[in-house]
């Protein structure tokens, strides 16, 4: 088992394949088992890294509250652990959002820069969903923002059942439940914190990097599905619009897991993207 020791925390991380750098940062509650449809063909051209934020799998899992630039740092630090100067990043969701930082607080380390299902900020519509959330475990929200939720009372498979409707497409998870289950399952073994998902949720809510995108200048791909309903595509036209001479790429019918439900196109449009950022 692989770890870094970065700061305070220990980073349980994955390497594949040979060539460049990649560099896999994954989402919300999800580990690096997540990215298993994108590792084979990623690892046939780079060197794959895929590593566990903190507070899922067997990264550690300190108390909250995260900040999404601490993470970044965080993954600075375990570019360090392994000597790599530079390495090409794609982020998801949550990754999406440490990676608009990490290139913005550390902008020699990113040369080609990957943008998936992700935004620079909240708004309206992402802090609905989060209040519908939270009051769905029996929680709520005050004035400040702040979430107020028995953790005792969740269930770490009720969490991951509730989340399923607005990651994927509800024709994919009748089809492919039980393997998603067993998914989630796998990443239970290693220990599942509320607490650290909830520092999680609280970094994503914290986010904000919408007028610094402009000082982005590595090479952008931003893609989104456009049936998230996760996180609405309207967050990826922002980064598009806003990152210098960024692409965006809408997949017709992509939920907020698309790389999960649709991986050959996922891939293909990564690597093709890479392949000509690096040319």
């Amino acid at each position: 088992m692989s770890i870094a020791k970065v700061g305070s925390v220990e980073l349980y991380y994955e390497e594949h394949g040979s060539g460049d750098p990649l560099l896999l940062i994954m989402g919300l509650a999800a580990d690096s088992q997540a990215w298993m449809f994108q590792i084979p063909d990623f690892a046939k051209e780079y060197r794959v890294i895929a590593f566990d934020n903190r507070g899922v799998g067997r990264s550690s899992k300190p108390a909250g509250p995260y900040s999404i630039h601490e993470m970044a740092d965080e993954t600075a630090g375990l570019l360090d652990a392994l000597k790599i100067d530079r390495a090409h990043v794609v982020g998801v969701s949550m990754g999406g959002m440490i990676a608009q930082e990490l290139v913005l607080r550390h902008p020699e380390r990113v040369r080609a820069l990957v943008l998936a299902c992700t935004y620079p900020e909240p708004d309206a519509d992402i802090e609905r969903t989060r209040t519908f959330t939270v009051q769905q475990f029996g929680g709520s929200i005050d004035a400040s923002g702040a979430m107020h939720v028995d953790l005792k009372a969740i269930n770490p498979m009720m969490f991951m059942q509730q989340l399923l409707p607005n990651v994927f497409n509800q024709t994919f998870i009748e089809k492919e439940l039980p393997k998603l289950m067993q998914i989630f399952a796998g990443a239970l073994q290693y220990g599942f914190s509320m607490e650290a998902i909830l520092g999680q949720v609280g970094a994503v809510m914290s986010h904000k990097a919408t007028d610094r995108l402009h000082q982005i200048k590595s090479p952008t791909l931003v893609i989104t599905g456009d049936a998230d309903r996760l996180v609405p595509p309207a967050g990826s036209e922002i980064l598009a619009r806003e990152i210098p001479n960024a692409k965006l790429v809408k997949i017709p019918g992509g939920s907020h897991g698309f790389n999960f439900e649709t991986p050959d196109v996922f891939n293909r449009e990564v690597l093709d993207f890479l392949r000509t950022a690096q040319a």
